[in-house]
């Protein structure tokens, strides 16, 4: 007897989930319905899929199958954010946080299993990157939070960031692929502007999304404007110099009209002096743009600390003053170490 070898549907392409249905006597309209179950309906099975007979879920069952994350641990933080610890189906762990407000929900979403930057402020960082996580697993993750906005809030998400575990742009192909499933009406249906993929700086791929035209956000976590600090804390700038990344960033606008989002970081006696905020200003001068500054998340293994709140009050005024567009972020989630920079899938199983 032949032993038939599963696929994982979530894998096979609409062109190629058309033929076997017709190649096994099915109409090809049937395919479109599969694929509104996977993509429209998040179904995690084939006896989900209520408007097919009985005959063709058990012959897709006996030809695919799906492989979805699942929920391995959650916490819910004192200002409630929820943070979860989601188990791929190769039992890694990757983590993903719901951010809530009065009037938006966030996602915040990983990409990969670690990192492999060794940016020396964030805990994941530190861990070794395993694998990359693929689309459907970076989706799974948005619907999953979207439950827990519905159950906890009775909101559905407004926002999803790409600035969990790992780096978007090193995971090019699935993360963009991603985004196609969220986004489209074959799909989520969620508005592209409501997403950000944040990335600590690969010029090369920033053109990359430019030529592509995306219509999503991109962040850049910056934390420093020169470069020899910005060496000291994130490696990945010695291949990719703040020269090269502000002009892979003014390509990037030239393209898609998309103003850039500068995540700053601001650390005590390291990056939070008027003249790191000048030289922030001189930086982002260059195009539209807005800037984020985030308080520090400390971590068991670097020594950083934030910086004094009248110093971080000086330091975004000062670039008020120069007309550059700013938010203080307050970090929400410390307590169950889910605010930015602290995902490390601590005291968890295979990460």
């Amino acid at each position: 007897m032949e032993v038939i070898k599963k696929k994982d549907i979530r894998k096979v392409s609409p062109e190629d989930i058309k033929q076997f249905l017709e190649e096994n006597g099915e109409k090809g309209f049937r395919a479109k319905q599969v694929q509104d179950w996977i993509w429209k309906k998040s179904a995690r099975s084939f006896e989900e899929m209520t408007n097919l007979s009985k005959k063709t879920r058990e012959m897709l069952e006996e030809h695919f199958f799906f492989a979805p994350i699942s929920v391995a641990d959650m916490q819910h933080s004192n200002d409630g954010t929820f943070k979860s610890a989601f188990k791929l189906h190769d039992e890694h762990l990757v983590e993903g946080v719901l951010i809530p407000t009065d009037t938006r929900m966030t996602a915040c979403i990983s990409s990969q299993v670690g990192c492999s930057l060794t940016c020396k402020f964030c805990a994941t960082g530190y861990m070794d990157r395993k694998r990359n996580l693929d689309a459907a697993e970076i989706y799974d993750q948005v619907v999953e939070i979207n439950k827990q906005a519905q159950d906890n809030y009775g909101m559905n998400l407004s926002n999803i960031v790409y600035m969990g575990m790992g780096e978007p742009l090193l995971n090019y192909a699935n993360v963009l692929k991603s985004v196609e499933y969220i986004t489209s009406d074959l799909g989520l249906g969620m508005s592209a502007k409501r997403i950000t993929v944040s990335t600590a700086g690969i010029a090369k791929m920033i053109r990359k999304l430019a030529d592509e035209d995306v219509k999503f956000n991109l962040a850049l976590s910056l934390h420093a404007a020169n470069d020899e600090k910005r060496n000291q804390i994130m490696p990945i700038n010695e291949q990719n110099s703040l020269p090269a990344l502000r002009d892979a960033l003014k390509y990037f606008f030239a393209k898609t009209k998309s103003p850039v989002t500068y995540e700053y970081i601001v650390f005590n006696n390291f990056n939070d002096s008027l003249k790191d905020a000048d030289e922030l200003y001189r930086f982002c001068k260059h195009l539209p743009c807005k800037v984020n500054i985030i308080e520090y998340n400390p971590i068991d293994k670097a020594d950083f600390l934030n910086a004094e709140k009248d110093k971080i009050d000086q330091f975004a005024e000062y670039l008020r003053k120069k007309g550059v567009n700013v938010h203080v972020r307050r970090s929400r989630g410390k307590d169950i170490d889910a605010a930015c920079g602290q995902l490390a899938n601590k005291n968890k199983a295979k990460a």
